[in-house]
């Protein structure tokens, strides 16, 4: 079957349902679900629907998630917090631990919050956006599990670990850079495993140093097995910079766990020592400066939008069309599709029958299946 689209109405209620299915509060299953379906609105199909089953349904009923987030402030002053999560939904603790940075930020200019014990948040874009819908610049990132190599190294040791930061501007789309400090993503080669996109080159690399080209499922087995790696911005070696990515790759890891004494590394494998199932516990960091603490959000909307016209409008190489800048090219993707609905492909179109019938939410009916 080829790609359908569901509508979007459908999409949020199903998938909401699903979540209190599994034991996610009403209110909590919102949060998540709107985490979801927003990175399915930019076009990051690899982090919405594509992982709604496999990182978060299936999470929850090996019982290494908690559907009931316990949201646990441990230290706190007026511009910070450290927060334990209770393994609980990342998407959850990600809204609440945002929505204190950006109240505190209001308060007194700026604020941070950093989690411990947490699980895979979403994209990290939908916390950064939270700031800059009400004038503030967000920034965030997150640990994951380890299966990207240093610089000269051949052993995933590392997360993909994003650096994320939003500005507000007076422009139709904030911008947003929302990517990985790796040059792909564990999200985004499975998904090439679900469509049958090979690897691309240069993106990993195996325990013999040599570069991991061809399948996707193949290459993802390698990963989880611990022969092949991903590789940092820049890729293998210094040749094109693969030291800044694994630079960046540290700040975020250290700024996850030092501040909150939280776990990093080969203790965010998922297993233990026999192989088993465990929480992933996984740590964040959220910033949110408010602008209006400054010379006001009206002058660094104009002004961020200023700086941003002049890139675009800069010359071009030959071939090119236009100069985009950071979330443009989401906000177009979305122009698209909010009136289409979110695409969905075969593999993911029968996790949902079977999340369904699973749930016994017979009322349900995907256009897949008339």
């Amino acid at each position: 079957m080829p790609k359908m689209n569901l509508d979007w109405k459908t999409a949020y209620a199903f998938i909401e349902d699903a979540f209190v299915g599994v034991g996610v509060p009403r209110e909590d299953a919102k949060i998540c679900t709107d985490v979801l379906l927003e990175s399915d609105k930019r076009g990051i199909e690899s982090h919405g629907c594509n992982r709604f089953k496999p990182i978060y349904i299936d999470r929850i009923n090996d019982g290494i998630q908690n559907p009931v987030t316990n949201f646990d402030i441990i230290e706190e002053t007026e511009t910070t917090a450290v927060v334990d999560g209770h393994n609980g939904m990342g998407q959850v603790i990600g809204y609440k631990a945002m929505r204190l940075a950006m109240d505190k930020a209001k308060q007194h200019g700026m604020g941070m919050v950093v989690v411990r014990n947490s699980c895979h948040y979403g994209i990290a874009g939908y916390y950064a956006s939270m700031c800059t819908k009400e004038g503030m610049i967000g920034i965030t990132g997150t640990n994951a599990r380890p299966s990207v190599a240093p610089t000269f190294g051949v052993e995933g040791m590392f997360g993909t670990n994003p650096l994320t930061i939003g500005l507000p501007t007076d422009e139709e789309f904030d911008f947003l850079i929302d990517c990985a400090s790796s040059i792909t993503q564990n999200g985004k080669i499975e998904y090439y495993a679900r469509t049958g996109e090979q690897v691309h080159p240069g993106t990993m690399i195996d325990i013999d140093g040599n570069a991991v080209e061809g399948d996707a499922g193949v290459a993802l087995a390698k990963i989880r097995n611990g022969t092949a790696a991903l590789t940092t911005l820049g890729g293998i070696g210094e040749a094109l910079g693969g030291y800044k990515g694994y630079g960046y790759a540290m700040v975020v890891e250290i700024l996850s766990a030092a501040l909150q004494d939280g776990a990093y590394g080969k203790a965010l494998n998922g297993k233990d020592e026999n192989g088993n199932k465990i929480p992933y516990h996984l740590g964040h960091f959220f910033i949110a400066i408010d602008t209006n603490h400054f010379l006001g959000e009206e002058i660094f909307r104009k002004k961020a939008g200023d700086i941003l016209r002049a890139v675009r409008a800069s010359k071009k190489a030959p071939g090119a069309d236009r100069i985009y800048t950071a979330g443009e090219k989401e906000y177009l993707v979305w122009q698209e599709r909010k009136d289409k609905g979110v695409p969905i492909n075969e593999s993911v179109q029968q996790e949902m029958i079977k999340v369904r019938d699973e749930l016994g939410l017979s009322k349900y009916v995907f256009p897949w299946e008339k």
